[in-house]
Protein backbone atom coordinates (compact mmCIF):
# COMPACT_ATOMS: atom_id res chain seq x y z
CA UNK A 1 0.00 0.00 0.00
CA UNK A 2 1.54 3.41 -1.09
CA UNK A 3 2.11 6.06 1.58
CA UNK A 4 -0.01 8.97 0.26
CA UNK A 5 2.45 11.74 2.17
CA UNK A 6 5.44 10.14 -0.48
CA UNK A 7 5.30 11.64 -4.32
CA UNK A 8 4.09 9.83 -7.08
CA UNK A 9 7.14 8.83 -9.16
CA UNK A 10 6.25 9.77 -13.21
CA UNK A 11 7.10 7.26 -15.72
CA UNK A 12 7.93 7.93 -19.21
CA UNK A 13 6.88 4.73 -21.02
CA UNK A 14 9.14 4.61 -24.32
CA UNK A 15 7.83 3.27 -27.59
CA UNK A 16 9.60 -0.11 -27.35
CA UNK A 17 7.69 -0.58 -23.80
CA UNK A 18 3.98 -0.19 -24.83
CA UNK A 19 1.82 -2.50 -23.70
CA UNK A 20 3.94 -3.06 -21.20
CA UNK A 21 2.80 -2.45 -17.03
CA UNK A 22 4.21 0.11 -15.12
CA UNK A 23 6.69 -1.33 -12.22
CA UNK A 24 4.59 -3.41 -10.02
CA UNK A 25 4.36 -4.34 -6.68
CA UNK A 26 3.71 -7.92 -6.54
CA UNK A 27 2.19 -7.81 -2.71
CA UNK A 28 0.95 -5.33 -0.44
CA UNK A 29 3.92 -5.58 1.99
CA UNK A 30 6.80 -5.63 -1.07
CA UNK A 31 9.28 -3.82 -0.71
CA UNK A 32 10.27 -3.56 -4.75
CA UNK A 33 7.91 -3.41 -7.76
CA UNK A 34 9.05 -5.84 -10.27
CA UNK A 35 10.64 -4.38 -13.75
CA UNK A 36 10.01 -5.67 -16.98
CA UNK A 37 11.78 -6.72 -19.64
CA UNK A 38 11.33 -4.43 -22.80
CA UNK A 39 12.93 -6.58 -25.64
CA UNK A 40 10.73 -7.42 -28.95
CA UNK A 41 7.81 -9.93 -28.93
CA UNK A 42 9.70 -11.68 -31.54
CA UNK A 43 13.25 -11.42 -30.39
CA UNK A 44 15.32 -14.22 -28.66
CA UNK A 45 17.81 -12.81 -25.75
CA UNK A 46 20.03 -15.26 -24.24
CA UNK A 47 22.19 -14.73 -21.56
CA UNK A 48 24.72 -17.84 -21.48
CA UNK A 49 26.35 -18.69 -18.83
CA UNK A 50 28.93 -16.60 -17.36
CA UNK A 51 27.92 -13.52 -19.75
CA UNK A 52 26.48 -10.46 -18.91
CA UNK A 53 23.51 -8.26 -20.63
CA UNK A 54 21.92 -4.93 -20.12
CA UNK A 55 18.36 -5.65 -20.62
CA UNK A 56 15.81 -3.05 -21.91
CA UNK A 57 13.06 -2.08 -19.52
CA UNK A 58 11.07 0.51 -21.51
CA UNK A 59 10.76 3.05 -19.15
CA UNK A 60 12.28 6.36 -17.30
CA UNK A 61 11.44 7.74 -14.29
CA UNK A 62 11.35 11.19 -12.85
CA UNK A 63 11.94 10.75 -8.79
CA UNK A 64 11.62 13.86 -6.69
CA UNK A 65 14.82 15.83 -5.21
CA UNK A 66 16.02 13.52 -2.37
CA UNK A 67 15.01 9.94 -3.33
CA UNK A 68 16.90 6.87 -5.26
CA UNK A 69 15.85 3.94 -7.12
CA UNK A 70 17.67 1.28 -6.39
CA UNK A 71 17.77 -1.70 -9.17
CA UNK A 72 17.53 -4.81 -7.45
CA UNK A 73 17.86 -8.82 -7.96
CA UNK A 74 14.86 -11.21 -7.95
CA UNK A 75 15.47 -13.88 -5.76
CA UNK A 76 13.70 -16.34 -8.06
CA UNK A 77 15.61 -15.56 -10.93
CA UNK A 78 18.78 -16.31 -8.63
CA UNK A 79 17.85 -19.38 -6.66
CA UNK A 80 16.32 -21.15 -9.92
CA UNK A 81 18.27 -19.59 -12.97
CA UNK A 82 21.30 -18.20 -11.13
CA UNK A 83 20.73 -15.12 -12.53
CA UNK A 84 20.90 -11.88 -11.15
CA UNK A 85 21.56 -7.97 -11.20
CA UNK A 86 25.77 -7.43 -11.71
CA UNK A 87 25.66 -4.22 -10.72
CA UNK A 88 23.40 -5.22 -7.27
CA UNK A 89 22.27 -2.48 -5.62
CA UNK A 90 21.74 0.00 -9.11
CA UNK A 91 21.27 3.35 -8.43
CA UNK A 92 18.92 6.01 -10.77
CA UNK A 93 19.70 9.26 -9.40
CA UNK A 94 16.91 11.70 -9.37
CA UNK A 95 17.95 13.52 -11.99
CA UNK A 96 18.82 11.17 -14.23
CA UNK A 97 15.61 10.34 -17.19
CA UNK A 98 17.40 7.74 -19.28
CA UNK A 99 15.69 4.56 -19.95
CA UNK A 100 16.27 2.30 -16.71
CA UNK A 101 18.31 -0.69 -17.76
CA UNK A 102 19.21 -3.87 -16.10
CA UNK A 103 22.42 -5.59 -16.15
CA UNK A 104 21.75 -9.09 -15.71
CA UNK A 105 24.18 -11.69 -15.64
CA UNK A 106 24.31 -15.70 -15.63
CA UNK A 107 25.73 -16.97 -13.11
CA UNK A 108 24.00 -20.17 -13.62
CA UNK A 109 24.72 -23.03 -15.32
CA UNK A 110 22.60 -23.30 -18.85
CA UNK A 111 21.53 -20.73 -20.77
CA UNK A 112 18.35 -18.21 -19.71
CA UNK A 113 16.52 -16.77 -21.94
CA UNK A 114 14.79 -13.30 -21.80
CA UNK A 115 11.37 -12.60 -23.28
CA UNK A 116 9.36 -9.56 -23.70
CA UNK A 117 7.42 -8.88 -20.29
CA UNK A 118 9.46 -11.08 -18.13
CA UNK A 119 9.93 -9.88 -14.46
CA UNK A 120 13.79 -8.76 -14.35
CA UNK A 121 14.64 -7.24 -11.87
CA UNK A 122 12.86 -5.23 -8.75
CA UNK A 123 13.03 -1.39 -8.38
CA UNK A 124 12.82 -0.12 -4.68
CA UNK A 125 12.83 3.61 -3.97
CA UNK A 126 14.00 5.23 -1.07
CA UNK A 127 15.26 8.58 0.43
CA UNK A 128 18.63 9.82 0.34
CA UNK A 129 20.70 12.61 2.29
CA UNK A 130 23.60 13.97 0.70
CA UNK A 131 26.75 14.28 3.85
CA UNK A 132 29.05 16.72 3.85
CA UNK A 133 32.83 15.73 3.68
CA UNK A 134 35.59 16.91 5.76
CA UNK A 135 38.84 16.48 5.52
CA UNK A 136 40.53 16.00 9.03
CA UNK A 137 44.10 14.85 9.96
CA UNK A 138 42.83 12.10 13.03
CA UNK A 139 39.66 9.42 13.12
CA UNK A 140 38.20 8.91 16.31
CA UNK A 141 39.40 5.46 17.97
CA UNK A 142 37.00 2.94 17.98
CA UNK A 143 37.05 -1.19 19.05
CA UNK A 144 37.18 -2.27 15.23
CA UNK A 145 39.62 0.38 14.30
CA UNK A 146 41.19 -0.21 10.78
CA UNK A 147 40.68 -4.04 10.86
CA UNK A 148 39.26 -4.30 7.45
CA UNK A 149 37.21 -7.72 5.49
CA UNK A 150 36.17 -10.04 8.24
CA UNK A 151 37.61 -8.14 11.15
CA UNK A 152 34.26 -8.00 13.48
CA UNK A 153 34.41 -11.57 13.27
CA UNK A 154 37.79 -11.25 14.82
CA UNK A 155 36.30 -8.96 17.70
CA UNK A 156 33.47 -11.99 18.41
CA UNK A 157 36.04 -14.49 18.43
CA UNK A 158 38.53 -12.19 20.94
CA UNK A 159 35.33 -12.00 23.34
CA UNK A 160 34.54 -15.42 23.52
Amino acid sequence: MRDEALPAIAVRQLPHGEGLPLPTYQSDGAAGADLFAAIAADAKIVIEPGARLLVPTGIAVQLPQGFEAQVRPRSGLALQYGVTVLNAPGTIDCDYRGEIGVLLVNFGGEPFEVTRGARIAQLVVARVVQAGFMRVPVLEETRRGAGGYGSTDRILEKKA
